[in-house]
């Protein structure tokens, strides 16, 4: 019987740091709400900021063929990406 106490137990400390987690996980994406809300008013896109943190969360690899990719199907739809940034033609 005491063993299936020590599961109980076990079981019960399982959930609950689950669901600690959980609202520090809230919290976050609070935070996180809070600063795109901050740099929006401050004039930046959020969407874009969005878009941004996701490719540098991608290996550098892997976001460099996606760009080539793009590039290549913009060029086939005659719709030429121009960045700020790129080589001048």
């Amino acid at each position: 019987m005491s063993e299936a106490t020590v599961s109980d137990d076990q079981l019960r400390l399982f959930i609950e740091r689950i669901e600690r987690l959980d609202e520090e996980r809230k919290g976050i994406s609070e935070d996180i709400r809070d600063v795109y809300n901050e740099a929006k008013s401050q004039g930046y896109d959020a969407k874009i900021m969005r878009q941004v943190i996701r490719l540098r969360k991608m290996p550098t690899h892997d976001r460099q063929e996606m760009e080539a990719v793009l590039e290549t199907y913009l060029s086939a739809l005659g719709m030429q990406l121009r960045l700020p940034f790129d080589k001048a033609a």
